[in-house]
């Protein structure tokens, strides 16, 4: 098979260019994926008050445990796909491809359908505030319509990045930021819709990322040619990429889980905590991107060179990433600290709600000095593909530490919003030292995908 022209080798040059090269573009998305749903918090916000801002940020979270669904299964796309390629083994990665487009287009289909019958019930499991309960339910049941966008965008990024291109995602993420905020400022502002414009805006927006995406790829020379019969399902490939993608699904979904067990509590306080800690959630996806877009990079990184056999240069990614994560994540949270009623005014003027939400900053901030160490030694770890550790580290975190940490703080010692705060750091931490346990014992150097992988026999079906 030939080489693709979306191909990028990432196992040779300096360690530290090629990171902060592929991890800048990664960031980049990252950053603009979040202001564009920031913006459905923002302007929301500014023209419906606090009930618009409490209703996006609890459909919001819904929505947001779908789409970690999909960004694990694609992360697990990442490491399989950049394995094959490090490794030479070109079929498996072409046959990887086809099955995980394949899969994930049928599994948006019965998770759309299954939700929509749900969202009443998921709503008043959550303890959606009255006057927000409308606002919620319309932004919940409209964004699910575009599940199909959110895990075909997902699908082409993650592949595009185990084929070592980060740039292109950054592109189609533009696309979908500038309509995004268009439509916000025209259907909210404008058109008075509310949390619905905005749950329409994100819909059409997300769309138009993905359409712009499969044009991109058909006029290359991309094994997937979105014809029908490019939709293939390989048997060996399925179940590979559900080794490595579940265990990631499956943490991703007990994280968000856990944050919306946060958001329930604060609920239960009133709709001023309620919008103050939708909006510190908002915020922190700026505060974490670094760590995130570095651990990330680092994971496609070393996958390539774990397939390519090169232990000394993944270990070495980890290390560059890890110093590269902190230095950006400690300026972060020294900003946080001195000025966290100005960051959060930016998102509404309300006082009650800027107060409440200071409390909470304060003692949740604190993650930002120990998620890039976590963030990048789950990278390491992921990359080789061992992910049901890093899976174990990840759900520990929520089920162990986050959740007890806040319903004992939050609840039982009603230390309100600042004891609420204190579960994130404190999940964080726990995750971090089970995830270096186990770097410390080597066994992450042993490939999971790779090593003993049939090259040449497969099935189709």
């Amino acid at each position: 098979m030939q080489k693709n022209t979306l191909e990028k080798n990432l196992t040779e040059g300096s360690v530290a260019i090629q990171l902060i090269k592929f991890a800048l573009p990664f960031m980049l998305s990252n950053l603009i994926q979040t202001l564009y749903n920031v913006a459905d918090m923002v302007i929301v916000g500014n023209y419906t008050g606090t009930e618009g801002i409490s209703g996006v940020n609890i459909g919001g979270q819904v929505t947001f445990i779908i789409t970690n669904i999909v960004i694990g299964l694609s992360v697990g796309g990442t490491v399989v796909i950049a394995q094959y390629l490090g490794s030479g083994d070109r079929r498996g990665m072409s046959e990887s491809i086809k099955t995980l487009i394949t899969f994930l287009l049928a599994a948006a289909v019965v998770l759309t359908v299954s939700m929509l019958l749900l969202s009443d019930t998921i709503l008043h499991w959550m303890q959606t505030p009255p006057e927000a309960y409308q606002q919620a339910k319309d932004y919940l049941n409209i964004t699910l319509t575009g599940t199909i966008f959110i895990f075909g965008y997902n699908a082409f990024s993650a592949i595009l990045r185990g084929l070592g291109d980060s740039k292109r995602p950054l592109i189609f993420v533009t696309i979908a930021c500038v309509v995004n905020v268009f439509l916000d400022l025209l259907l909210v502002g404008v058109f008075d819709m509310g949390a619905a414009g905005a749950a329409y805006a994100t819909v059409v927006s997300q769309a138009m990322s993905m359409i712009a995406c499969i044009i991109y790829l058909i006029r290359t020379d991309f094994d997937f040619d979105f014809k029908l019969s490019s939709f293939k399902f390989y048997k060996n490939r399925f179940f590979m990429l559900l080794k490595v993608g579940i265990p990631i699904s499956i943490q991703n979904v007990i994280t968000n889980f856990s944050f919306l067990v946060l958001t329930t509590i604060a609920n239960g306080m009133g709709v001023s905590a309620s919008a103050a800690v939708g909006i510190v959630g908002k915020y922190n996806g700026f505060a974490i991107l670094p760590a995130i877009a570095v651990g990330s990079s680092v994971s496609a990184m070393v996958a390539q060179n774990m397939g390519a056999g090169m232990i000394d240069r993944a270990k070495k990614t980890f290390h560059t990433g890890y110093g590269l994560a902190f230095s950006v994540s400690l300026a972060v949270f020294v900003i946080t600290q001195l000025i966290p009623g100005q960051i959060l005014s930016l998102f509404g003027d309300d006082p009650e709600m800027i107060a409440a939400g200071v409390q909470y900053v304060r003692t949740f901030s604190l993650d930002y000095l120990i998620v890039p160490a976590t963030f990048c030694l789950n990278g390491l770890i992921t990359g080789s593909g061992h992910t049901i550790i890093s899976s174990v580290g990840g759900i520990m975190a929520s089920l162990g530490f986050r959740i007890p940490t806040a319903i004992l703080l939050g609840i039982v010692l009603d230390k309100g919003l600042l004891g609420l705060g204190l579960a994130a750091p404190v999940a964080s931490l726990g995750a971090l030292v089970l995830l270096l346990a186990y770097y410390l014992t080597g066994k992450w150097k042993n490939s999971t995908v790779v090593k003993g992988q049939p090259v040449l026999l497969d099935v189709e079906v």
